[in-house]
């Protein structure tokens, strides 16, 4: 093989393809990224048997082929070549790879591409198009609430399922820890009613994110039961296992007749309660929310660290309360919230509260109190 490539082009697509490789490994191909160079392009594929990243870009091939080297390897050296270069892949005699550019030479051990796993196996059924900017909303709103906690696997992604919602189908993504619940809808994609509801896990997430910020503007999905598959714009395409389980009837936990509410000016809030926070413990990180007719008392009490107090004007016109809640759970939260104001509806001090930035909004957020 031998393949000639713009290094700006290459080292582009490589940071696409390498993230999905693990540091380390127990099977020597899984460090690698296989190389294809065929007709005017080189196609870059890595996978980590989980996910995999495929992309294709304009190359020149004299000599048409294809090999596998050592992925972080290779996006370290092109990295390090200058702006402007031009980069000659081949391979050769003897199992190696030799990238040529300028002055500069490099031998890689290779591996060859027979032993590369595919993971673009299977039928995927059920596909449709979505805007870039609808999806990157329904992940960047939800994916702080996915648990890490292993043993519950089935809530280590986000839920992405399409239903009836005052008449019309939405498209419908929901993460939740048990702490805290996310839920953010869109009216759903022409062809996407009927898919089936499928967890994608927190590692295709992250990824699925960063290509999004990458540009584009509509994003092709193809499900199965097991896979998802999205196609990016410039030939890049995603393929991700999907989590084998049954994600939780989360409609339980969203209360529907919390009768006390509370509008507050959404950043006024919250820099209040970053400030009293700053005394809470690691651990704890309890923040104390005490409300009377048109008044919101935030407090922390730490017996290692002291106490902190701050007043705000907000609106509030039901009886008296008293509730604690995690305080990087309620930045974390009125940091997703698009508008002005924050409307809480609150219940009593051990029932889950519901917030949104306004009433009917398409994104609510499930937040379950602390003691305090």
């Amino acid at each position: 093989m031998r393949v000639i490539v713009e290094r700006a082009a290459l080292l582009r697509s490589l940071g696409h393809v390498h993230r999905v490789v693990e540091r380390r490994n127990t099977i020597p191909i899984l460090s690698n990224v296989l190389l294809r160079g065929e007709g005017s392009a080189l196609q870059l594929k890595a996978t980590d048997l989980d996910i995999e990243v495929t992309e294709s870009i304009a190359a020149d091939v004299p000599d048409p082929g294809a090999t596998t080297v050592p992925a972080h390897v290779l996006y370290d050296i092109v990295r390090k070549l200058p702006d402007g270069a031009q980069v000659s892949l081949e391979t050769g005699e003897g199992g190696q790879m030799t990238i040529r550019s300028g002055r500069s030479r490099f031998a890689l051990g290779a591996l060859p591409e027979g032993d590369f796993p595919d993971l673009a196996t299977g039928e995927m059924p059920h596909g449709f198009e979505i805007a870039a900017a609808d999806l990157k909303r329904l992940i960047d709103k939800t994916q702080f609430a996915i648990s890490t906690e292993e043993t519950r696997y089935y809530l280590n992604g986000i839920f992405l399922h399409v239903l009836e919602a005052d008449g019309a189908p939405v498209l419908r993504a929901v993460a939740t820890d048990g702490h805290r619940l996310a839920r953010v809808e869109i009216p759903a994609p022409p062809g996407s009613v009927g898919m089936p509801g499928v967890i994608v896990p927190r590692k295709a997430v992250a990824e699925i994110q960063k290509l999004l910020d990458d540009g584009g503007e509509s994003v092709g999905i193809d499900l199965s039961p097991a896979k998802i598959r999205l196609r990016f714009a410039d030939g890049l395409t995603l393929i991700s296992k999907l989590i084998d389980g049954t994600f939780p009837d989360y409609q339980r936990v969203i209360p529907a007749n919390n009768d006390k509410r509370l509008t507050v000016e959404r950043d006024t809030f919250a820099r209040a309660v970053d400030r009293v926070s700053t005394i809470s413990s690691e651990r704890g990180r309890a923040v104390k929310l005490g409300l009377t007719d048109g008044k919101l008392a935030l407090s922390v009490n730490n017996p290692d660290a002291g106490s902190a107090t701050e007043e705000l004007d907000v609106d509030y016109g039901s009886s008296a309360l008293d509730i604690g809640f995690n305080a990087r759970y309620l930045l974390d939260i009125t940091a997703q919230l698009e508008g002005d104001t924050a409307l809480f509806k609150l219940a009593d001090p051990g029932s889950p509260t519901l917030i949104q930035d306004r009433e009917g909004a398409s994104a609510l957020y499930v937040l379950m109190p602390m003691r305090v």
